[in-house]
Order: C-alpha cells, then sequence, then structure tokens
C-alpha cells in the first residue's frame, strides 16, 4: 500500500491531521495499528474524537507589530474553558506566531509552523490537554504603510475586537474610533462598498412592510427612499453618529482628527454559529434517573 493510502487510511480511522498521520507513520515504519497507538499517546487521536461538537465559545484577539496586525478567533466548547490560563497561552502563542506570516487561508495558518510545530498539530495537542474542542475560526493578517496607522479595541476581555487601519497620526482618536467600531457593529466603510443586491433586497423588505401597513404605493415609493437612507445610515461607518460625541458622525470626527480611515475589521466570539442549548440539569435527571 502506497504511503498516500496509508496515510488516507489513517486518517480516516482516527480523525488526525494528514501531517500528524504521516509523522506517525514514519516513526512507526508505516505499521497503521502503531501508529494509531502513536497517534494516542501524544493525544492527536485524542483530540480528532471531538471534531464533531460545536466549538461557540472563545475569544478574539488582536496582535499589532510593527507594520503588521493580525485579528483572529480562536473558539472553544465553553466559556469556562476559554478563560484558563492553557487557552490564554494558545491565543498569545497564535497571535505571536502569526502576525508576521503572509496566510490568507485557514489551510495555510493552519499548515503555519510555529515553534517547529504545525499550527494544526499546536490546536490538537492543546484539545488533548484542555479536554474540550479548540477551533483556530478566523482571521485577517493586515500590512500597512509607513505613512499609516493601526488602532484596535478589545470588548468584554476578548468577547469583542476590532482593528482599524487609517492615514494620519492621531492614535488616540483612532482608538477611538476602533471602540465605536466594537459598540457599533458598521457592516462597511461607507456606502460605496455596499452591494447592490444588499441593497435590493433591503429595499424588497421594506416595501413588502410599507405595503402590508396599507400604505399606498406612490407614498410607499417616497417612503422607501428615506427608510433606505437611513438604513444606510446604520450599517456604513462613516455615517453612523460617534457614540463618544454623538453630535458628530464618525466622518466628521475623522476629518476633525485629521484622519483618514482605510479599513476596519470586527469579530464577535461565536457570530454566525448555531451553538447548541444544553440542559444540563435534565441531563443530571435523566443520570439519577437511571
Amino acid at each position: 500500500m502506497s504511503i498516500a493510502s496509508l496515510v488516507k487510511e489513517l486518517r480516516t480511522r482516527t480523525g488526525a491531521g494528514m501531517m500528524d498521520c504521516k509523522k506517525a507513520l514514519e516513526a512507526c515504519n508505516q505499521d497503521i495499528d502503531s501508529a494509531i497507538d502513536w497517534l494516542r499517546e501524544n493525544g492527536i487521536a485524542k483530540a480528532a474524537k471531538k471534531d464533531n461538537r460545536i466549538a461557540a465559545e472563545g475569544l478574539t484577539k488582536v496582535v499589532i507589530d510593527g507594520n503588521n496586525a493580525i485579528i483572529f478567533e480562536l473558539n472553544a466548547e465553553t466559556d469556562f474553558v476559554a478563560k484558563n490560563a492553557e487557552f490564554l497561552n494558545l491565543l498569545e502563542l497564535i497571535g505571536n506566531g502569526l502576525v508576521n506570516s503572509k496566510c490568507k487561508s485557514i489551510e495555510e495558518a493552519l499548515a503555519y509552523k510555529i515553534n517547529e510545530d504545525t499550527l494544526e498539530t499546536i490546536i490538537q495537542q492543546a484539545t488533548a490537554k484542555i479536554g474540550e474542542k479548540i477551533t483556530f475560526r478566523r482571521f485577517v493578517i493586515i500590512e500597512k504603510n509607513n505613512d499609516e496607522i493601526f488602532a484596535s479595541y478589545s470588548h468584554m476581555g476578548g468577547k469583542i475586537s476590532s482593528l482599524v487601519l487609517a492615514n494620519g497620526n492621531d492614535e488616540i482618536a483612532l482608538k477611538n474610533i476602533a471602540m465605536h467600531i466594537a459598540a457599533s457593529n458598521p457592516m462597511y466603510l461607507n456606502e460605496s462598498e455596499v452591494d447592490s443586491s444588499v441593497l435590493e433586497k433591503e429595499r424588497d423588505m421594506l416595501t413588502k412592510e410599507a405595503l402590508a401597513e396599507g400604505k399606498p404605493a406612490n407614498i410607499v415609493e417616497k417612503m422607501i427612499i428615506g427608510r433606505i437612507k437611513k438604513y444606510l445610515k446604520e450599517i456604513c461607518l462613516m455615517d453612523q453618529m460617534f457614540v463618544i460625541d454623538t453630535d458628530k458622525t464618525v466622518a466628521q470626527f475623522a476629518i476633525s482628527s485629521s484622519l483618514e480611515i482605510k479599513s476596519f475589521t470586527r469579530f464577535e466570539v461565536g457570530e454566525g454559529i448555531e451553538k447548541v442549548e444544553v440542559d444540563f440539569a435534565a441531563e443530571v435527571a435523566e443520570i439519577v434517573g437511571k
């Protein structure tokens, strides 16, 4: 059997990553049973068995190093684990290890070596040690020019993080905009970034709502124009009212601080993940009943 076939079979039987299976087979002279034991002894097979669990808790983090910055999300199954020292150390290791990498995708990041091990192996080892599924869910790495600045903000200990890039030199003002982004959750930088399909969907929804209210068709058309403008102000960063000074928009505050906002990223833990609600009381009652 070829090494590729052996790796495939070992992955099927253990759920371990491709590189770990290859390493195990090399260490065990391509004997699959011995390789399974090797993976178990190294905590990798144990970690792989947790892959079908949902990890929707965790933390986000921003690391800035010179002209490079990374914002990422690392998940665990419970909020309790997300607060322990092992998880926090892993968070630091990943941020510092990836910030200066050129990784563009999760696949590239998981294959990237940090302290001689791939990130995938490091996470599998952490999963085995901590006892919960750990998932490196998403990340963005940004490289800035020398005349640009970064600012970031972390809310609720990392439940929400924001990273913003701008031309200018007022780091305090930019930090305040990063705080605004964390609080107000804009979807786009400005109107020019909003996809026409998003506006069309919103327009269709607003039209149906207005007609359901019994408004005449000619009135509805005028209403929709106003409501679309209001919607754009809610979702576009530069048009939002600035949380620290609600007499100004973010754009007005940026101009007064000699800042030109180039881009921003905001991550909130677990957004978009369907969480499984567990009734622990019912589970305990069932166990006791048995």
